[in-house]
């Protein structure tokens, strides 16, 4: 043996201490993944959520038809163990809820209740002057989530597009918050999250849809999005975000203007301002904290190059980035999607 390897070896055996070794954090096993770049899947996951199940993450999607690249999907459900590599599952519904003459199974929100897991998800057309919003129930996150009909419809809780539903729980009690370009609002569910019960409040205007709730630093930060969100290149959606110290309101944005207000809301993230980039960024999921504590946000938006498939279809992929929070605010980096190599989350 080389005279010098052998000191080198002697000395690293003689201060070898087990407390110092490198963490697994610092050294991946096999198929760990410490830096991604957007997107995380595709071709299309559109208005997704997302929920934690022991160490997997679940997410979905709207009713698509990825054409070419993948077939028809009835809410596609994809699983992940560190929210980069995602492998797609299947359809989480065995059939479409028949409710409804016609229409998509569209923004799906999914959120483990008890052992089960609840689907709350908008059934409607483009122009639809009744959607709905429904309920479905798996005892399994991957499904299959059995409809449980509907939970209301337009004309029945009295607000014009009645779709994107968002599901949360407050001092023991259900509520629901949903609303398109007519609204945000929020009621409260009976016990078994079927139907509404009581008043319905207002809780944003009339430009945002898709609400996600995010509780922090005993704050209810509303996120919403607006703009359009299926055109392409030329898609303007964007995420908006309020807080209050109260479930039911008032939100205010950054700069104290009422989230009732039109075009309030302080950017969290929008197109990206290069020609390349992603257009349309928007309808994000739920924000999730990695082990270092640091929150990320799921959404998605279209390829400014690539915004749709070969069938005409939007191609809304599946985004990922950091959230940074800024005296109490949140926002992404450069306020748009990253584009280059991103430090991934560490769980």
């Amino acid at each position: 043996m080389n005279f010098t390897l052998a000191i080198v070896l002697l000395s690293l055996a003689c201060n070898y201490n087990p407390a110092s070794e490198v963490t697994t954090a610092m050294i991946p096993e096999a198929g760990d993944t410490l830096t991604y770049t957007n997107p995380v899947f595709e071709p299309v996951l559109a208005d997704p959520t997302v929920v934690k199940v022991g160490e997997q993450f679940y997410a979905y999607g709207t009713e698509d038809n990825w054409g070419e690249e993948g077939g028809y999907h009835l809410v596609p459900v994809i699983r992940s163990e560190d929210l980069v590599n995602w492998e797609l599952v299947g359809n989480s519904m065995a059939k479409k809820p028949t409710w409804k003459d016609r229409g998509g199974i569209w923004a799906p929100d999914v959120t483990q209740v008890g052992e089960q897991f609840f689907m709350y998800y908008s059934f409607s057309t483009w122009g639809d002057p009744n959607p709905g919003i429904g309920l479905a129930i798996a005892d399994s996150p991957e499904g299959p989530f059995v409809d449980q009909g509907k939970v209301f419809d337009s004309e029945e809780i009295g607000v014009p597009n009645s779709i994107d539903p968002f599901y949360i729980e407050e001092n023991h009690k259900k509520f629901l918050i949903w609303g398109s370009f007519h609204g945000l609002y929020l009621t409260e569910l009976t016990a078994d999250g079927k139907k509404p019960t009581g008043e319905k409040i207002q809780l944003a205007g009339d430009h945002l849809e898709a609400a996600y709730i995010f509780q922090k630093d005993g704050y209810f930060y509303l996120f919403g999005s607006a703009g359009t969100c299926c055109e392409g290149a030329n898609s303007t959606y964007k995420v908006l975000v309020g807080r209050s110290e109260n479930l039911q309101g008032p939100y205010f944005d950054k700069k104290g203007n009422n989230m009732l207000n039109t075009n309030a809301g302080t950017l969290v993230v929008g197109t990206n301002r290069n020609k390349s980039g992603y257009a349309g960024p928007g309808h994000n999921a739920e924000i999730v904290r990695d082990k270092k504590g640091q929150s990320w946000l799921l959404y998605h938006g279209m390829s400014k190059e690539k915004p749709k498939l070969n069938n005409g279809t939007n191609r809304r992929v599946l985004l990922l980035d950091k959230i940074l929070w800024a005296d109490g605010w949140p926002s992404i980096a450069g306020h748009e999607p990253s584009t280059s190599k991103q430090h991934a989350p560490i769980f």
